[in-house]
């Protein structure tokens, strides 16, 4: 089993896509638990991207790729992980904001969250205060992730904030921030609970806020 769970991580920190949805199908198939080959191949080895992603021996392609592998891999757990109610580490929903249609950045945090076992909500770019409020809404969210990568678009993040305590929703949710012209100081400003400035640091953000790590 150990050789199997190292083989997936191995693909997937070399982006190998093929190679890792065939390592997870092989482990599966041999009955090594969707559960297990989560917790012990797909995390461990986004885990390792971000390491070597905050070390500069990876930069934002190298993270890209590992994370669609990643994904490759987790498709193939998903329908085993919903019939044995595995516990993801917390929801998250996550969005660029309203008149910015850039997504790349937000969908490179997106997937390695979800490398890090959280389960993901993504609203897409584009998103109107209302929209995050209606997500927020309709289930029980840990964490809200909003995304900028213009200076004329993110001062929509302090007008989503201020929507979502006018909506008497801002103590039920952790909102994390994060785009090129974002700064920490701007985060605290508009009375967001974190900064991240790349997306392997958005994860230990995610995990010290719902008290699972810490920067």
């Amino acid at each position: 089993m150990e050789e199997k769970l190292r083989a997936v991580k191995k693909a997937v920190i070399e982006g190998d896509m093929a190679a890792a949805r065939d390592g997870v199908q092989l482990a599966l198939d041999t009955g090594v638990e969707a559960e297990v080959i989560l917790q012990q191949g797909l995390i461990p080895a986004m885990a390792e991207v971000g390491r070597l992603f905050e070390a500069g021996e990876y930069y934002v392609p190298e993270m890209l790729v590992a994370a669609r592998a990643m994904q490759s891999g987790l498709a193939l757990l998903k329908p085993f992980l919903v019939r044995s109610n595995a516990k993801p580490a917390g929801k998250v929903v996550i969005g660029t904001v309203k008149g910015d249609l850039h997504d790349i950045g937000k969908n490179l945090v997106a997937m390695m969250l979800e490398g890090a076992g959280f389960q993901i909500k993504d609203l897409g770019s584009n998103v109107s205060p209302e929209r995050f409020i209606e997500a927020l809404q309709e289930d029980q969210v840990d964490i809200l992730g909003l995304s900028a990568l213009l200076t004329t678009t993110m001062t929509m993040m302090r007008s989503t904030i201020t929507a979502i305590e006018e909506a008497g929703l801002r103590d039920r949710v952790k909102i994390i921030v994060g785009g090129a012209p974002v700064t920490r100081t701007y985060a605290e400003e508009i009375g967001a609970d974190g900064y991240a400035p790349d997306a392997s640091r958005a994860v230990s953000l995610a995990k010290q806020l719902i008290g699972q790590g810490h920067i």
